[in-house]
């Protein structure tokens, strides 16, 4: 039976640390349809996923590929260090919360590391019910690629800071390699303050000539900026509709920018 123009496509799902959203290529493939979805507390994400699957229009009729990108605890591994071996043991040892998930890796050959992740093995068979080809992306490797690129305009050093869902991941390049990689919670923008300064400062940057950069769902951005500026002189927001040439996709009200960044640059 040949494949239908549907089932040629990519789904691509973000499965959140409390949210959950869909999004494909239109037929003709000139935009993107962005469907988020309603996550009920009080069960699993798992079982989200089961109700989407009813109700959701992207997933009455989904295509057989989907890119998953989850956004969850990310252990990273510069490569030569890396053996799929011993990922689970590594992963459970700094993440014993995660124990009873499944583990899964990015290999980042730009930046010579590797992204280890895990996600619940429920929700995992859910999506292998319903799709016959599916890809595992670490939801914010798509940001460090694409802001390694960025990292080279210029000669300033500098440090980024991506915020979604009431995290921060704060992260800085030396060339082909992180200089600097975590994450945060950060629920007030108070904690990211504290937390990109303690960064800066322990990366010995210079307040005078070096940059840093944030983007995403910030909080109070006007008074994160103006108390950065006070020990910083060079604190910018990045806009993603200026950044990525006003691509339609930055136009989509609510869609996370590691996911815009997906489908603007690719993983």
């Amino acid at each position: 039976m040949p494949e239908t123009n549907n089932n040629r496509k990519w789904l691509t799902m973000r499965i959140g640390r409390g949210t959950l959203a869909f999004a494909t290529t239109t037929d003709d493939g000139s935009g993107i349809v962005y469907e988020p979805y309603v996550v009920k507390s009080g069960i699993s994400m798992a079982a989200n996923l089961r109700e989407a699957f009813k109700k959701a229009d992207l997933l009455l009729e989904p295509p057989m590929r989907v890119r998953v990108m989850t956004d969850t605890d990310v252990l990273m591994v510069p490569v030569d260090l890396f053996s799929e071996d011993t990922m689970d043991q590594m992963y459970y040892h700094a993440f014993p919360q995660t124990a009873q998930n499944a583990v899964y890796h990015n290999v980042l050959p730009d930046l010579n590391a590797v992204a280890v992740f895990s996600m619940n093995r429920d929700l995992r068979l859910v999506i292998d019910d319903h799709f016959r080809d599916v890809k595992l992306i670490a939801a914010v490797s798509p940001v460090w690629r694409y802001l390694h690129q960025r990292s080279f305009t210029g000669n300033r050093n500098k440090l980024y800071g991506y915020f979604h869902e009431k995290h921060i991941d704060i992260f800085s390049f030396q060339q082909n390699r992180f200089k600097f990689c975590n994450t945060f919670k950060a629920e007030r923008a108070h904690d990211s303050l504290y937390f990109l300064l303690y960064v800066w400062k322990q990366l010995q940057l210079q307040p005078e000539h070096d940059e840093l950069h944030i983007v995403g769902d910030i909080m109070d951005s006007e008074w994160l900026v103006a108390e950065l500026k006070k020990y910083l002189q060079n604190a910018y927001v990045i806009n993603p509709s200026a950044d990525f040439n006003r691509a339609q996709v930055t136009e989509i009200k609510g869609m996370p920018y590691d996911m815009q960044t997906l489908f603007v640059k690719g993983r």
